[in-house]
């Protein structure tokens, strides 16, 4: 018999299965510890009272903190405990330099200059700085100058007025620039509109005197007084009349026919037909018409003139005469600020002003292509097997490229006193082309870069001298070295149907403008090799080459 348990009755409940397990211990027996999957530590755990070691870097690894490593003194992360240094521009160095470093320097690196233009306590009229800033632009732009050139005067004028946080942009028909006086203001942007193009390097040359007064500390040029210095240059006359215009035009054709072996009588019916068609384009721009068809127009005289004298056995070879009116024609301005700007990154306004140069070339080719197959048609004697001379009279040649080059500088409408330092690097120029064209027996192309490169680092260098924009020096000195002779063969073959030979003297007269081109504006930048550095730290900077991604 087993005995009953003593207790009260309530406490005698029946017991669980469980409670009647053969694996539960009896009561008064000590209960086991848990298992050993849920007991916390095993014999892996660090006994009580010892402390860890701290787990050992494998050497050289990245997450490894260095051995002088400190936490109070931490090495600064993105921003130095002593502060970034500070990037000095010198202040006798050119304002163009200077605001070239400026631009090619990203928004959060540039130091904040003090401004040149003292203000009241109220700070400058933000929308009248910008507007002044696009006007001037305005009239740099469409005076030829390049789009960098632009944006370094632009940002020139709101860093003189207290506006450092601005970025202009330039392309080939608008301007914009946009100015943000903190990162949590909302920017202010403005823009104009460049709708004509006016090639008058006196007004451009009036244009960076206002820009480097209000860009220089020892000159105090306020609002009102730039406003009324920008409606002065406006309202200036062009520094010559429109017949003396013309007359330039037609000596500066007749110089090129000289030039390509000409005499008087070719001078003379050079000059005839340039000046005639100058006279008609002059009339189709007061028609409306574009610049297309009077390009077009301006063409059609010196040929119409050298097929005549074909036709008339006056013993006058057509070609000199066709040549010397279209040195007159071919836009070598266009072309070099074109490559100047694709070569500076300005990529948009470099392939807008290609495009215009490519449909002036075409005009010019549509002119001259009409009157020549009008003669093949009447079995005029247009024969391309003639050729022109070069450099049979070197003297007398040298003499009718120097009066090329001034008479180019009177139709840029420059000013008296740069029309002869021009006209005498324009000698300088050719003299370096027959040396190696010609003396040497070099390549055309290799010749015309070599003398466009003089060219650009003469130009550039007078430039910096004077205080003022290489235009004027530079462009009416390439003059000689424009493709006048090829382009006119190339187009004298397509009119007698060899395609083969016209597009490959067309192809000949591109490489060669673009020689010119790219000569002058490699020489600018080794003239500014030369010049004085803005700063060590900050010096110009440039895009890296992008090595094929």
């Amino acid at each position: 018999m087993v005995a009953e348990p003593e207790g009260p009755a309530e406490d005698r409940k029946p017991q669980s299965d469980e409670a009647h397990s053969a694996f539960t211990p009896p009561e008064g027996v000590e209960q086991p510890g848990p298992p050993e999957e849920d007991h916390p530590s095993s014999e892996f755990a660090v006994p009580a009272g010892l402390s860890p070691e701290p787990p050992q870097e494998p050497e050289g690894s990245a997450f490894a903190l260095p051995s002088t490593y400190r936490s109070k003194e931490s090495p600064p992360v993105f921003t130095p405990a002593y502060g970034i240094p500070v990037i000095q521009l010198p202040k006798d160095a050119p304002w163009q330099d200077r605001m070239r470093t400026m631009l090619r320097i990203p928004v959060s690196e540039r130091p904040v200059p003090e401004p040149v233009q003292r203000h009241d306590e109220t700070g400058p009229a933000v929308p009248r700085v910008l507007d002044l800033t696009l006007r001037i632009g305005e009239l740099l732009l469409a005076g030829g100058e390049g789009a960098e050139d632009v944006e370094a005067a632009m940002f020139a004028i709101t860093t003189s007025y207290g506006l450092d946080r601005c970025e202009p942009t330039v392309t080939f028909t608008l301007l914009s620039i946009t100015y943000q006086p903190s990162l949590v203001d909302d920017p202010v942007t403005a823009n104009r509109t460049v709708r004509r193009r006016v090639p008058d390097y006196t007004r451009l040359t009036a244009v960076y005197q206002l820009v480097a007064d209000i860009s220089a500390e020892d000159h105090e040029v306020k609002l009102d007084e730039a406003y009324r210095r920008l409606a002065e240059i406006r309202r200036n006359r062009h520094p010559y009349p429109g017949w003396v215009l013309t007359v330039a035009a037609g000596v500066l054709a007749g110089a090129a026919s000289v030039l390509v072996g000409g005499g008087v009588l070719v001078f003379l019916a050079a000059a005839f037909g340039a000046m005639l068609g100058d006279r008609l384009a002059w009339l189709c721009a007061g028609r409306g018409l574009p610049e297309f068809y009077q390009f077009v127009v301006a063409a059609m005289p010196p040929a119409a003139i050298g097929v005549a004298l074909t036709a008339l056995h006056a013993g006058i070879r057509p070609s000199a005469v066709i040549t010397g009116g279209l040195f007159a024609l071919i836009p070598g301005r266009a072309l070099v600020a074109a490559v100047q700007d694709g070569l500076t990154g300005f990529y948009i306004t470099a392939s807008a002003r290609l495009l215009e140069v490519a449909y002036f070339f075409v005009a010019i080719v549509i002119g001259v292509l009409t009157v020549l197959y009008v003669g093949v048609q009447f079995e005029a004697n247009l024969s391309p097997e003639g050729g022109l001379s070069t450099l049979e009279r070197p003297v007398l040649q040298i003499l009718a490229s120097m009066v090329l080059c001034l008479t180019f500088a009177v139709l840029l409408q420059q000013d008296r006193s740069t029309v002869l330092i021009a006209a005498l690097n324009g000698g300088v120029a050719w003299v370096i082309y027959g040396a190696i064209a010609v003396t040497a027996d070099g390549s055309a192309v290799m010749a015309t870069a070599v003398a466009a490169g003089v060219v650009g680092l003469f130009g550039q260098l007078l430039a910096r001298y004077q205080h003022t924009s290489s235009l004027p020096y530079v462009t009416a000195a390439i003059g000689p070295l424009l493709p006048g002779s090829a382009t006119y063969f190339g187009v004298l073959h397509i009119a007698q149907a060899n395609m083969d030979l016209g597009f490959a003297s067309l192809a000949r007269a591109a490489a060669l403008a673009l020689a010119i081109a790219i000569g002058v504006n490699l020489g600018g930048e080794i003239a500014r090799l030369f010049l004085r550095s803005p700063a060590a730290a900050g010096r110009r900077r440039a895009a890296k080459r992008t090595r094929g991604f």
